[in-house]
């Protein structure tokens, strides 16, 4: 049961999102290591996103039987029940929140609140089954991870939070056009209005093109506005190439999943490579801030 219970957070995504979410923290902290706010921004987020994962599966049951990837998950098999599940996912809340509110920021809990409710109230409630523009609604809650790490340790939305809200953003665009295309069929038994599945995969093919090349830009401007250093800017500028050509030169030489699953795995390398350098190649310089919550 303890797995069936581990499983309803998706700890994959859990995952993906605390590297993010540590990148922000490092780069705000500027080689200030506090460990009590390092461990309450990872302990809070995850929390936070577990809690999300777990409403989010109760919402999806009628249409996670319908698709072969979740057609196995423990509400849709009833091995857990949804008042079990509400329960567990307020306690997860509960937990993130209190965590963050008590160790961190009021910046930071305000990002963990608004990706909390773009999620489940946004996102997983309505845009996902109804419109097709629910790609770009659930991109905000998918980018304030890193900004939750961020303004735990600067207390303010400033310039570097806004381009590294926008960067992921602009990420999480491509990255799940791949993953719809990837999983086609998954999504058109269960209706849901993606890009690809509503105008078509070559529509969604130049959507993603130009979604990568605006995410290198942006990912860039951390340079630009001094942030980072040479080698963040140097191996996101390359990476962000591989990616784009990968997306243009290989469409049409594979079978369309089989393009689709590529272009997926360069997007995980492309922002793991991004928040690795971004923890590193950090340059100490005062944030120009644009508000302040404590």
């Amino acid at each position: 049961m303890f797995k069936e219970f581990l499983v309803l957070t998706k700890p994959g995504i859990i995952m993906g999102n605390l590297i993010a979410t540590v990148a922000g923290y490092f780069l705000a902290a500027q080689g200030d290591f506090q460990l009590v706010t390092f461990l309450a921004v990872c302990i809070g987020t995850s929390g936070v996103i577990a809690s999300g994962c777990v409403f989010n599966n109760v919402i999806d049951q009628d249409i996670d039987k319908l698709m072969q990837r979740t057609q196995n998950r423990a509400l849709v098999k009833k091995v857990i029940t949804s008042n079990g599940a509400l329960l567990y996912a307020t306690l997860l809340g509960a937990i993130g929140f209190g965590t963050l509110g008590y160790f961190t920021t009021g910046m930071a809990v305000l990002f963990a609140v608004i990706g909390f409710a773009v999620y489940v109230g946004l996102y997983s409630l309505h845009y996902k089954r109804k419109s097709v523009y629910g790609t770009l609604i659930g991109s905000i809650s998918g980018a304030c991870p890193p900004v939750i790490g961020y303004c735990a340790v600067t207390a303010q939305f400033d310039v570097g939070a806004l381009v590294i809200l926008l960067t992921f953003c602009l990420w999480q665009i491509p990255h799940s056009y791949a993953i719809a295309i990837y999983r086609f069929e998954d999504y058109k038994a269960a209706n849901i209005p993606v890009l690809p599945l509503v105008n078509g995969i070559e529509s969604a093919r130049k959507h993603m093109v130009a979604y990568i090349v605006a995410f290198t830009l942006m990912a860039l401007a951390l340079f630009v506005f001094n942030y980072v250093g040479t080698l963040y800017a140097v191996s996101t500028l390359l990476i962000g190439v591989v990616w784009l050509a990968i997306t243009i030169v290989d469409f049409g030489r594979y079978e369309q999943h089989i393009w689709a699953k590529r272009v997926f795995v360069v997007s995980i390398l492309a922002i793991t490579s991004l928040s690795m350098f971004m923890s590193l190649d950090f340059v100490s310089l005062a944030p120009q801030t644009l508000l302040t919550v404590r």
